[in-house]
C-alpha cells in the first residue's frame, strides 16, 4: 500500500467531491431544447423507455430505468451486448431508447443503432460527443461531457457517470411533475416501503379481529369488566349494545383515575365508569389516520367501527408499530 498521510487522504476525498460538484454545475448550462423535447417525446410515448448502456454507463442506466419506473414512466434496462443476441426483440417501435455512452462509440451499442433506426424507434442519447456515432443516430442529445474525471489518472468514469445519473434524475423528476405524479402514486409502486405502508395500509389490514376485542355490555360488573380487559390485553374495553354498537369505553387510564379517588370499585358497573364519548375509527380509514388520532388524543388504543357504528375490531399503538405504519 502506498505511504499516504491522513491529510493527503482528506484532500483527495474533498477534491473528488469538488470535481464532481463542479461537473454538475456545468451540466446545468447544457440544458437546452433537446432536453425539453426529450421529456415531451417520453410523455407522448405509448411504449416504454428502454435504457441501454455498457460498463459503468450500464450501471447508471439500470438506476435510471428503476427511477423512471418508480415515478410513473414505464421503463426497463436492456443490455446492449445481449440485445445483439436476441434481447433486441424486447424493443418495440412504440418505445423510446435512452442510450448512454460517454464516448458515444461503445461498440456493443453502436452495432445495434442502425437496427433501432430501421425499427423506427426514437433515440435519446446521453453522451459527451454530439458528433459521435451515437449522437448522429439520436433524435435528441443530452450532453454529459466533463472537463476531467475525479480519477487522478483521468481514466475511471467518475465525474462523467455522476453527470449521467443527474441527467437521468432530471428527466425522471421533470416527467413526474408533468404527469402530476403524487404521493399515493409513488406509494402504489413502493408498497413495501415506508411511504407505501403509510399511504396504502387500511385499518382493516392491521386491526385485531373480534375474538381479541375486549367488550362488555353496560350492566357488566366491574370485576368482570376488568377480567375482560386483562384477558385480551388491549388496555381498554368497549361497552356495546346487543347488536355491538359502541356506547362507551373504559381504559387503563380511567382505572388509575378511579383508584386515585379512592372509590369503592367492587360496587360499580360498566355504565358507571365508561366514557360515553369514545374515540373510534372507521374500518375503511387509513392506518396512519389511526396513528394520528392516537397522538392527537394521547391514547394508546382505539376501537374500529363499521358504517353502523358497530365494533368490528381494535388497534393499539403496538399493532401499528408492528405493521411499520409508525
Amino acid at each position: 500500500m502506498a505511504n499516504i498521510t491522513t491529510e493527503a487522504l482528506v484532500q483527495r476525498l474533498k477534491e473528488t467531491i469538488e470535481i464532481e460538484a463542479n461537473a454538475l454545475q456545468k451540466a446545468i448550462l447544457k440544458v437546452n431544447d433537446d432536453w425539453v423535447l426529450s421529456v415531451k417525446a417520453i410523455l407522448s410515448c405509448t411504449g416504454r423507455v428502454v435504457v441501454m448502456g455498457m460498463g459503468k454507463s450500464g450501471h447508471i442506466g439500470r438506476k435510471i430505468a428503476a427511477t423512471l419506473a418508480s415515478t410513473g414512466t414505464p421503463a426497463m434496462f436492456v443490455h446492449p451486448g445481449e440485445a445483439s443476441h436476441g434481447d433486441l426483440g424486447m424493443v418495440l417501435k412504440e418505445d423510446i431508447v435512452l442510450a448512454i455512452s460517454n464516448s458515444g462509440e461503445s461498440e456493443e451499442l453502436t452495432k445495434i443503432l442502425p437496427v433501432l433506426k430501421r425499427l423506427g424507434v426514437q433515440i435519446i442519447a446521453i453522451t459527451a460527443h454530439q458528433d459521435s456515432t451515437l449522437g448522429q443516430h439520436a433524435q435528441w442529445v443530452l450532453q454529459c461531457g466533463v472537463d476531467k474525471e475525479a480519477c487522478p489518472l483521468n481514466l475511471a468514469p467518475t465525474a462523467s457517470t455522476t453527470v449521467q445519473l443527474a441527467i437521468g434524475d432530471a428527466l425522471a423528476v421533470a416527467l413526474l411533475d408533468a404527469r402530476g405524479f403524487k404521493e399515493d402514486d409513488f406509494a402504489r409502486s413502493h408498497p413495501g416501503g415506508a411511504l407505501g405502508r403509510k399511504l396504502l395500509t387500511l385499518v382493516s389490514d392491521v386491526m385485531r379481529p373480534m375474538e381479541q376485542v375486549p367488550r362488555v355490555d353496560q350492566s357488566t360488573e366491574f370485576t368482570a369488566l376488568m377480567k375482560e380487559m386483562s384477558d385480551k390485553g388491549l388496555g381498554a374495553c368497549a361497552m356495546v349494545s346487543s347488536d355491538l354498537v359502541i356506547e362507551g369505553v373504559f381504559t387503563d387510564g380511567d382505572l388509575r383515575r378511579l383508584v386515585e379517588k379512592g372509590q369503592d370499585l367492587r360496587s360499580l358497573k360498566a355504565m358507571d365508569v365508561m366514557n360515553k364519548s369514545p374515540k373510534v375509527i372507521s374500518l375503511n380509514s387509513m392506518a396512519v389516520e389511526a396513528a394520528q388520532m392516537m397522538e392527537k388524543y394521547r391514547i394508546t388504543s382505539i376501537f374500529v367501527v363499521n358504517e353502523k357504528k358497530q365494533v368490528c375490531g381494535a388497534l393499539n399503538s403496538n399493532d401499528l408499530m408492528l405493521a411499520k405504519v409508525i
